[in-house]
């Protein structure tokens, strides 16, 4: 099972495991989008490709999709991947928007996971892709919420691969930098110009997600990339909270 598999590194990993042979299924908000993949895919590689139109943030979709996934009894991967971004500081980001992000990359994935691990776990194997980000490795303003979850995703991943290990399961948090998908063709980014980040800094989605493949089967959880998104992560993730460590503190006020 993919979500967020209409577009982007979702439907990179939709692509991939169906080349390895995978049936598979897709959930997405775009269904005539899902059926065009499945279609593709199926007359591709000969695998079976079921759809699923579901809104994560919609809390009857994903007690439908939790069922899908409970009656499949041979599910053996899942990557989390649905998400979306917002633009601005905490304080003036429309709450509904900060509620349905928590609701797409926490509670959903969190919900998927309970419903697909007895299952895992009962046939000791399993494989569990956490679509984070690399962002929540450099602290900056203006993206409060979407590093708090994605930081859930990577925290969550790591405590429960530790729960999970004698059981064959693998657990990964995918941790892309800049990557080359529809995320950022969205209204939310329409006034920002993506062409001032350096060609270098980008990766195409596909090669996002041979990597994280062949990482979760050297068991690598949280996982990181590209070599230089890496070095980014690893040098200026640092500095960042150490200048951050630095500022003075404002004295609190006396008012009430």
């Amino acid at each position: 099972m993919v979500t967020g598999a209409s577009s982007g590194i979702g439907e990179a990993y939709a692509r991939l495991l169906a080349s390895l042979g995978y049936d598979l299924i897709i959930v997405a908000r775009r269904k005539d989008r899902l059926e065009s993949i499945a279609k593709d895919l199926q007359d591709k590689y000969g695998v079976l490709v079921t759809v699923l139109e579901g809104d994560l943030c919609s809390a009857d979709d994903v007690s439908a999709i939790e069922e899908k996934v409970r009656a499949t009894a041979d599910l053996s991967v899942l990557v989390n991947n649905a998400g979306f971004g917002t633009l601005g500081q905490f304080v003036d980001v429309d709450i509904s928007k900060t509620l349905d992000m928590i609701s797409v990359h926490v509670t959903a994935p969190t919900r998927l996971i309970k419903a697909a691990l007895p299952g895992m776990n009962a046939r000791r194997e399993g494989n569990i892709i956490n679509v984070a980000s690399a962002a929540p490795f450099l602290p900056v303003s203006g993206n409060v919420n979407y590093n708090g979850t994605k930081s859930y995703l990577i925290a969550f991943s790591e405590c429960l691969q530790l729960e999970v290990k004698d059981a064959g399961v693998r657990v990964q948090a995918l941790c892309p930098g800049f990557t080359r998908t529809g995320f950022h063709s969205v209204d939310e980014f329409k006034n920002v110009d993506f062409s001032t980040i350096p060609a270098f800094m980008w990766m195409p989605a596909d090669r996002v997600v041979a990597q994280s493949w062949r990482a979760l089967g050297k068991k690598k959880v949280i996982f990181i990339p590209g070599f230089i998104n890496r070095i980014i992560c690893t040098f200026f993730g640092g500095l960042f909270r150490y200048l951050a460590s630095k500022r003075p503190v404002r004295p609190p006020s006396q008012n009430t």
